[in-house]
């Protein structure tokens, strides 16, 4: 690890430079699907509790009316405000999409969830300004790359120590995004990342909890009020990743990072189509999205009964195991970070979606049951294959002393190695946006979003989701 290197000249360089035409085809196409994407999961999760508390908060202000909350319950604050809200949502039920992990020692979960930051503070600025779709789309991506280099780079002690990356790390995707649509020079740049540095927060314990959401929240939010107070004279210290009282070396009590993951990688390749990004079957911590198709599986093929299952046994690394840290869940939120939960879920309904991550299934009495039936095991062998992989194995014991095994694929769904058919990101889509927007409001959306580039006005796009929503509100 190192900090000699002007890692922030690099980003301001890759920032002022970038246009939508220097991305390959391939990163255009998968950036649509993750804006799809990061749209349905922001409309889902605009009905969670936790979104409301923010929304009322923010309403209660009365603030001048730049851009549009996104949901049933529609209205408009400034820019900032709104990316706080829509962005919080975006991460209220853990369905925004994951980085990946391109080596062994930068664990998986170590990075970010990438799309929500940079699209919510691109559709905030975007709508006050009124930019086209291709100018959304190219902020977007240059967000989204800054935020995952510099994800990749850090020391992973950075996450290890308790830090959530997908604010910390988010804080810059949406300063990125926010500094492209608002034009900042070089040096503004280069003060709105210093800016950045010292409004960059978020911690692990908070998994679980309300506040894993506003951490992302607050990413899109401080991104755009650091690229704001830049353009207008805001200034901040110089060389603000690398330098000693920098991000990189205060972040990770002195370990720093590696330049060679940042400097002269910047969109060579982009991030999302190498290592890629990752879709969520699963509204909950990826961690555990392999082991709950392996569960699925190993219920599909033996037709496992739950008055047959005995006891499960659910075999993985520290790095799955620490962050999916609740051996019972009591509420929803918990049951997104509980392996119990998500074996259980699987075992009753065959399923584990949006709508049985609520507090009424998570409290019932059959799935309290279950959930007692499911233990966690560290598998030595499975830790020493390395971090960069979910790796695991579920282990079933049937009340007629068979045991049933199967080993979790690691070439997972929505990942890059099975990502999501066309038909099953339009099934996401619809399923999280038909909670707030009427059937031809969501068909109308998606075929805007599949092509947003061709679009003269982002304005025309929110009001889609807004009149839609205003008719269920």
């Amino acid at each position: 690890m190192t900090t000699d290197t002007r890692a922030t000249a690099a980003v301001i360089d890759f920032v002022t430079r970038t246009t939508l035409d220097r991305f390959p085809r391939e990163a255009i196409s998968i950036a649509r699907q993750c804006i799809v994407d990061g749209l349905g999961v922001i409309l889902a999760g605009s009905a969670a509790r936790g979104t409301a508390i923010v929304r009322d908060y923010v309403r209660a202000g009365r603030e001048t009316g730049e851009a549009s909350v996104l949901g049933a319950e529609t209205f408009s604050c400034r820019a900032a405000s709104a990316a706080l809200v829509n962005a919080t949502a975006g991460h209220a039920l853990d369905f925004d999409d994951t980085q990946l992990s391109s080596s062994p020692d930068r664990i998986f979960g170590l990075l970010t969830h990438p799309t929500i930051p940079p699209l919510a503070a691109s559709l905030a600025l975007g709508e006050r300004l009124g930019v086209s779709g291709h100018e959304l789309l190219e902020a977007y991506l240059i967000g989204f790359e800054v935020e995952c280099k510099m994800a990749e780079a850090i020391h992973p002690t950075h996450y290890q120590n308790g830090f959530h990356s997908s604010g910390t790390f988010g804080t810059f995707g949406a300063a990125i995004s926010a500094a492209r649509l608002l034009g900042l020079t070089g040096e503004q740049l280069g003060h709105a990342l210093a800016m950045a540095s010292s409004m960059s927060s978020g911690i692990r314990l908070n998994f679980g909890t309300m506040t894993k959401p506003l951490h992302v929240g607050r990413a899109a939010q401080n991104g755009i009020i650091a690229a704001e107070l830049a353009a207008a004279g805001h200034t901040g210290g110089k060389d603000a990743l690398e330098s000693p009282w920098g991000f990189f070396r205060v972040f990770t009590l002195g370990a720093g990072f590696d330049a060679s993951q940042l400097v002269g990688t910047l969109g060579n390749p982009p991030s999302i189509v190498s290592p890629g990004v990752s879709l969520k079957p699963y509204p909950c911590g990826s961690l555990g999205h392999p082991s709950m198709d392996a569960m699925l599986k190993l219920v599909m093929t033996h037709d496992v009964k739950p008055e047959q299952v005995r006891a499960v046994r659910f075999r993985a690394g520290s790095n799955i195991l620490n962050p999916l840290r609740y051996p019972i869940a009591r509420t929803e939120l918990e049951a997104k970070f509980c392996p119990a939960f998500m074996m259980t879920s699987l075992i009753l309904r065959r399923r584990a979606g949006i709508h049985e991550f609520t507090d009424e299934f998570v409290q019932s009495a059959p799935v309290q049951e279950m959930m007692r039936k499911v233990t966690t095991v560290r598998d030595a062998e499975i830790e020493a294959r390395g971090f960069e992989k979910m790796r695991s194995i579920i282990e079933v014991d049937l009340a007629d002393g068979r045991t049933l095994v199967q080993e979790a694929d690691e070439r997972y769904r929505g990942g890059p190695e099975k990502p999501f058919t066309r038909e099953e990101l339009h099934g996401k889509f619809t399923d999280c946006a038909s909670l707030v927007l009427r059937p031809q409001a969501i068909a109308d959306l998606l075929g805007r979003l599949e092509s947003i580039e061709t679009e003269r006005n982002i304005r025309d796009v929110i009001g889609l989701v807004t009149s839609g929503a205003r008719a269920v509100a």
